[in-house]
């Protein structure tokens, strides 16, 4: 039976009919599956995604259209490697993306905040300017800015993940083959504070450059490639895919993964990229569930596209793991719960499509009803009144919510209508899921800490990957 992209009755009928991954019909090994014999690598995040999200978009796909994501699908089948993961920073139990990824890329824990400068000031050489030196093309592919701080560890050194107008600098010299996402404002000479124009200057060392879905289908292999489809981070994947002009105009992950691999897999030596769902973290920072599930729903089609490829391949690893949770969402019990969990099938849009719409000169009715047209809940009088004197103190804080909007109220009040709760806002100390698919996939160990990942990787391409 074919696999598809997880399409509703109503809030997902705008979702393509993908068919990113089905399983063969016999379970064969890879062409080349001895150690160190990795050709290619794609290296999949789900930034900030708890245990809960990944279970819970599973569910949500298994009750609508009867079959598991693609990721529990490979566990269903025992066709990958699988372990617990110890995200800790040098700093915290709790690490940010930054240390998280740096961790990754330059197999040394770092403070948060911090981009493989470790706390004695070393500067740590990430794995694809490794893979770059040995010969392979690299990328990176991303739903956020190019330049933010997961893409960011497995390419450069940097003392603040915040400095990403700089970060595009550091890009710039190290000739990587491509970068996919968005972040154009720390590109454009508009909103660079030094006035440069670094989409020319991309130009001028010889990258394709567009900034949407045609312009990137219209990309040609062997040459480097640069793609910019928002001014910060791309729209949250259910409000993409119910807006028409989204929908013709920004790519999804899966198709940024698919093109990617195009691009770069004809390279005699190989490729690296990294592929990462950033707003899969926005969206647990939020509480926002709808943003939340569908987004992991999308990097769950690019995992499809990367399986696909890896199986006809044969001397590919793919990586399909989170950098920390984030939030600790999850399905909690009452005996409305399954009817509950089935409504988020039928939203449109996100909360943060629907605080970011609103201000305080709406009216209860008007509140009410663009929930509604939203997400098919229907708020009492005295929640929409709640929700809009919010809008006369703007007094919630936390991280990608700079309006102080009143994500958390509408989660809570949101919840009795789903059966979700949340744990926090914010990151968790969990151990999580690392899966290994491919050539190289037997390198890995039951428990894994985050930064001895950088030296398997290292191996499985059979580079040198002594710790130093």
């Amino acid at each position: 039976m074919k696999r598809r992209s997880f399409i509703g009755q109503s809030a997902l009928s705008a979702f393509a009919a993908l068919t990113p991954w089905q399983p063969a019909g016999a379970r064969t090994s890879p062409k080349n599956n001895a150690r160190g014999k990795a050709k290619n690598i794609i290296f999949m995040v789900s930034d900030g995604m708890s245990n809960g999200t990944l279970n819970m978009a599973s569910m949500l796909l298994q009750r609508s259209r009867k079959q598991r994501s693609n990721w529990l699908h490979l566990y269903d089948e025992n066709r990958v490697s699988r372990a617990l993961m110890d995200t800790a920073s040098a700093s915290s139990l709790v690490t940010d993306s930054a240390a998280a990824s740096s961790a990754w890329g330059g197999g040394s824990r770092v403070a948060n905040g911090s981009l493989n400068v470790t706390p004695d000031q070393q500067h740590r050489l990430p794995l694809l300017q490794k893979y770059k030196a040995a010969g392979k093309v690299v990328g990176c592919v991303t739903t956020v800015p190019v330049a933010h701080a997961t893409p960011a560890g497995f390419c450069i050194s940097n003392d603040s993940r915040g400095d990403m107008a700089g970060i595009v600098d550091q890009y710039l010299p190290l000739q990587f083959d491509l970068f996919l996402g968005g972040g154009l404002d720390y590109f454009s000479a508009a909103t660079r504070k030094d006035g440069r124009d670094m989409p020319a200057v991309f130009r001028q060392k010889g990258y394709q450059y567009c900034t949407d879905s045609n312009g990137l289908l219209g990309f040609r292999a062997g040459l480097p490639a640069l793609g910019l489809f928002a001014s910060d981070a791309l729209p949250y994947a259910l409000d993409r895919v119910n807006d028409p002009q989204l929908a013709a105009t920004v790519p999804s992950l899966a198709v940024m993964t698919r093109e990617a691999i195009r691009l770069l897999s004809g390279h005699r030596e190989g490729f690296v990229i990294q592929v990462e769902a950033g707003k899969v973290d926005w969206a647990a920072h939020g509480n926002d569930i709808g943003a939340l599930l569908y987004d992991q729903l999308d990097f769950d089609e690019a995992i499809g596209e990367a399986i696909r490829f890896a199986e006809k391949d044969g001397n590919t690893l793919v990586v399909i793991t989170t950098d920390h949770g984030n939030a600790n969402p999850g399905l909690f019990y009452g005996k409305e719960a399954n009817d509950h969990f089935d409504h988020i099938t039928r939203f449109r849009q996100t909360n943060d499509w629907v605080l970011r719409g609103m201000d305080g000169k709406f009216s209860i009715d008007q509140v009410i009803d663009r929930i509604w047209q939203a997400q098919q809940i229907r708020l009492q009088p005295e929640e929409a009144k709640t929700l809009l004197q919010h809008y006369e103190q703007l007094d919630e804080t936390g991280i990608y919510n700079a309006r102080k909007l009143p994500f958390r109220y509408l989660a809570q009040v949101q919840g009795s209508h789903t059966s979700v709760g949340w744990g926090s806002m914010d990151h968790s100390a969990d151990y999580v899921e690392l899966a290994l698919f491919g050539a190289g996939r037997e390198l890995l160990k039951p428990f894994i800490r985050n930064d001895e990942l950088h030296y398997l990787l290292l191996e499985a391409a059979g580079l040198p990957a002594k710790k130093s």
